[in-house]
């Protein structure tokens, strides 16, 4: 196995040619040697229980009464440092969705809606959405924030906004020319100098591994002698990693929308390149797809060869629409990743296209008016488009989760001036979506945690009953390869695949939700080779 990975690594551009490179511009490289942590001996200790409460948040409180009265919620004290417990705690937040058949409940399901930095605490309320009725009759749903996220001791690098948006405005989400680059490095370093000087002891302790141990600690708080467990995109590393740590205490775990954990957690550049590729893959069966419903989809008609010449005429500088709006590279590229996530904005996102199109060529009908939609506001994680400006004394109102985990897990070679060279080259293979994914780990080159403690393998481990692995063929954040891969690394899994759009399935095809709800309730692995069709097809009316 480690040699068909070493293999997949070797392919494609040599990058580490370009740390050489850059190298010679900075004259040494940092060490960026971790420590895996080893799976954990399968003997219980103690944990304290969880004590649930009535719910206060608006989630809840905006639900009917008797509906409110399914839910509870907690905060539950963790380790800071579990390899220095002592050193103190933070609190978790915990939201609760009873079991309706509680005399044949099975037990708890954790739930993670992935990111990193994704809040999760609120996925009970979407269960009926997300599960088939007989999980939602059988378990407690538990939703968490992981910690440093929301809720849950939010990691932060700046103690106001106006602190923040004097960084953030100085980022351009994908810089084209020399100025670009040179500001973004600079403003880069800076947001990662804030992180050092603002974010606390938490900075060092946010590893996938530290979630896990969260994740055991909280099983064993509500009572649980095994895990059970959904999760979504970076939720399937938490997944995957759980399942090799404590493989004994895993009951039935599911991992929707897979990253590859061996790749992911020994080399950040060549991760993020095939994420790139993976985006590549998505945006052209939406394009091909978009030339087969035809009138059904607004930016029909050669959509490929219109697709690239926007994009290209974007290079040269801002396309203005008839409203006023200028759409330069950089939001023509956030808005399109963005919406290849949801096959349900696939409609949306060619009108969009069609009016750039149109904007840019004279005389070309803009979209069709019975495809007429409203345009959905478009936020990018460049510039940090969440934080507004505010007044100094106006508390950080965000968090810095992405980047604290992502930073840790991942490791990338410490030197700024590679990423200008990967974005480069990247964009040669993924002309589409190269550089805004080379650009994106740039603060990973100086976060301030050189050496972190972290899970980096190994994958193998044998777990009772097989990790269920879901993958969509064109799923763009988490590549189809990435699950095929899962499912190989990991000691004993069944891949479930969807011929689907979007980012993960479960919710969206029943096909998929009944093999999911067999697996929960009855330990039923589906038979291999299970091939899932969505419930509905991109542009189907």
């Amino acid at each position: 196995m480690a040699q068909q990975f070493g293999e997949h690594r070797r392919r494609g551009i040599p990058w580490r040619a370009a740390v050489v490179s850059a190298t010679l511009l900075v004259g040494t490289v940092a060490s960026g040697a971790v420590a895996s942590a080893q799976p954990q001996p399968q003997t219980e200790a103690a944990a304290p229980p969880v004590t649930w409460q009535k719910c206060t948040d608006p989630a809840v409180v905006a639900l009917p009464p008797d509906q409110q009265a399914k839910y509870s919620c907690a905060t539950y004290q963790v380790p800071i440092d579990y390899r220095h417990p002592d050193r103190g705690t933070i609190g978790l937040a915990l939201l609760r969705r009873a079991a309706v058949d509680q005399a044949n409940r099975i037990g708890s399901l954790f739930l993670n809606p992935g990111g990193p930095g994704g809040s999760g605490y609120t996925l009970p309320v979407a269960g009926d959405r997300i599960f088939q009725p007989d999980v939602v009759n059988r378990f407690d749903l538990i939703g968490f924030d992981p910690r440093g996220v929301a809720r849950s001791a939010p990691l932060k690098c700046f103690t106001t906004d106006e602190d923040a948006q004097q960084v953030f405005s100085r980022i351009t989400p994908v810089p084209l020319t020399g100025q670009q680059i040179h500001t973004t490095l600079d403003a880069t370093r800076d947001y990662t100098d804030a992180c050092a000087k603002n974010a606390g002891p938490l900075l060092a302790h946010m590893s996938t591994e530290d979630v896990v141990r969260d994740l055991d600690l909280m099983r064993r708080g509500v009572g649980d002698k095994a895990l059970n467990y959904v999760g979504f995109s970076y939720g399937t590393l938490i997944g995957a990693t759980y399942a090799n740590m404590f493989p004994g205490r895993s009951r039935a775990i599911i991992i929707d929308g897979n990253v590859d954990p061996a790749l992911r957690t020994s080399d950040g550049v060549e991760y993020d390149r095939e994420r790139a590729q993976g985006f590549e893959i998505s945006l052209d069966a939406f394009l091909k797809r978009c030339d087969q419903v035809g009138a059904l989809c607004a930016f029909s008609g050669d959509a490929r060869a219109k697709f690239d010449q926007t994009r290209d005429l974007l290079r040269q500088g801002p396309i203005t629409l008839p409203s006023g709006a200028k759409i330069d590279f950089g939001a023509y590229v956030g808005r399109v990743g963005s919406a290849l996530y949801s096959p349900r904005r696939f409609p949306a996102l060619a009108a969009w296209l069609q009016d750039i199109y149109a904007a840019a060529h004279p005389g070309t009908p803009a979209r069709a008016a019975a495809l007429a939609v409203s345009e959905p506001v478009d936020v990018t994680r460049g510039g940090r488009a969440d934080i507004l400006p505010a007044t100094a004394d106006t508390p950080y109102s965000s968090d810095d989760s992405y980047y604290g985990v992502n930073c840790v897990d991942k490791p990338f070679p410490r030197i700024p001036q590679l990423f200008p060279l990967l974005a480069k080259w990247w964009e040669q293979e993924s002309p589409t979506f190269g550089r805004s994914q080379a650009f994106d780990p740039l603060p990973c080159a100086t976060w301030p945690v050189p050496h972190p403690d972290r899970y980096s393998g190994p994958w193998h481990a044998r777990t009772p009953i097989p990790v269920l692995v879901f993958g969509n063929y064109y799923d763009p954040a988490t590549r189809y390869d990435f699950s095929k891969r899962m499912a190989e690394e990991l000691g004993s899994a069944r891949l479930v695949t969807s011929d689907a759009f979007g980012h993960t399935i479960l919710g969206g095809s029943l096909c998929a939700d009944q093999a999911a709800a067999r697996y929960l309730v009855d330990l039923t692995v589906p038979k291999a080779g299970l091939v899932c069709q969505p419930n509905k097809q991109p542009f189907q009316p």
